[in-house]
């Protein structure tokens, strides 16, 4: 069974900044586009970012800017570089495989996620 694997998360204050990774068993890290999502306690999973296999990196709007998605094949890793870092940007951070017609479904099981807290 694929098992994700996020890591990177902290504390940190706000206009700080952090660097999550996103690896895996296997070749679904360097092998499929990747995306990374974030929950907060209560909240429904979001959105964040992808990258396609060719690099190609894609934002939502309340991180466009501030976050840079990028990938290392040979070393099976997605990274998020987190910069400018809000307090709302507080979350467990997730990755996952999104489905080509709906990046909001995930195609392998969730792994643990990272936490993200920044403080004001």
């Amino acid at each position: 069974q694929v098992q994700l694997v996020e890591s990177g998360g902290g504390l940190v204050q706000a206009g700080g900044s952090l660097r999550l990774s996103c690896t895996a068993s296997g070749s679904i890290v360097s092998g499929n586009p990747i995306a990374w999502y974030r929950q907060v306690p209560g909240g429904q999973r979001e959105f964040v970012a992808r990258i396609s296999l060719e690099g190609t990196g894609l934002y939502a709007d309340s991180v466009r800017n501030r976050f840079t998605i990028s990938r290392d094949n040979a070393k099976k890793v997605v990274f998020l570089q987190m910069s400018s870092l809000k307090p709302e940007d507080t979350a467990v951070y997730y990755c996952n495989v999104p489905a080509s017609t709906n990046w909001n479904r995930p195609l392998v099981s969730w792994g643990q996620g990272t936490q993200v807290t920044v403080s004001s």
